[in-house]
């Protein structure tokens, strides 16, 4: 076996399905050692500039690969899934026995009820929950919504794993996160509106009027991300060590056994 691994960089909520490519990916290359690394998106992206030597990176936004790596590490991504964001639970949250699509702001603001999401600086489910916040009070005409939102979030992880984490653990009753990771936990959860969720590529330009304030790395220069559907990509690294292996995973992952492993992990394959 090689002493050097072969590396995948994923985003946090891609544990599960990059997990499962990894061991199909083991049966094909037996005598590699495969090593899997995981952080918010955008923190990934930081690793690669600052110097971090990976086969594959898959991250959960395009934009990060085009304002990032694109094309000094990455020469092309492939999109290979897209997901939605809902508010998950346990049976054991406070009133989860009443939260729903109508209410579950109302619920969340409610006394004792603690609720959280990731670092929007890091992840993208982070920015992410703050624009569905913001899409949130233009949908239900309620002004004020989105600070009042803000303001009563008083657990914030750096990426949506640890949130979820967090959540089964019953360190928060409500969090914001994919359909897919709350599916693969069983967690209950409140599926939101089509106009607020993040989901329909035809609400593209209805997504567009949320937008989130973002610090770009290394210059220190702010710069404002629009709303848009959620999609994940992933790429061959141009600096990667194992090249043809690195062209198989990706294959692998937006292939026909690749969308079986996203089904099955409660992702919707592009």
């Amino acid at each position: 076996m090689s002493h050097i691994p072969f590396r995948v960089l994923h985003a946090g909520a891609l544990r599960r399905p990059i997990g499962e490519c990894a061991q199909v990916f083991r049966e094909r290359y037996p005598h590699l050692a495969v090593e899997l690394e995981s952080a918010g998106s955008r923190e990934c992206a930081a690793r690669i500039c600052d110097g971090g030597i990976y086969d594959v990176v898959a991250l959960a936004d395009t934009v990060i690969f085009e304002r990032w790596l694109v094309p000094e590490y990455v020469d092309r991504y492939f999109v290979f899934a897209t997901d939605q964001i809902v508010v998950a639970f346990d049976r054991f949250s406070r009133r989860s026995r009443e939260v729903g699509p109508n209410n579950w702001m109302d619920v969340l603001l409610s006394k004792g009820v603690i609720y959280g999401r990731s670092d929007h600086q890091r992840d993208p489910c982070g920015y992410r929950t703050l624009m569905v916040w913001q899409l949130a009070e233009k949908f239900y005409n309620r002004p004020g919504l989105y600070a009042a939102l803000d303001a009563g979030c008083s657990r914030i992880y750096p990426k949506s794993i640890d949130l979820a984490g967090a959540l089964v653990e019953g360190r928060v009753d409500y969090g914001f996160l994919y359909s897919s990771v709350a599916r693969q936990l069983g967690l209950h959860f409140v599926r939101l509106a089509s106009r607020i969720n993040l989901s329909h590529p035809a609400l593209v330009d209805y997504y567009a009027t949320a937008g989130v304030v973002l610090e770009e790395k290394g210059s220190g220069k702010r710069v404002t991300l629009s709303g848009a559907p959620i999609e994940f990509a992933v790429a061959p690294c141009r600096h990667a060590r194992y090249p043809e292996e690195a062209r198989w995973f990706v294959e692998l992952l937006t292939g026909e056994r690749g969308r079986q492993i996203l089904e099955a992990c409660g992702l919707v394959p592009c």
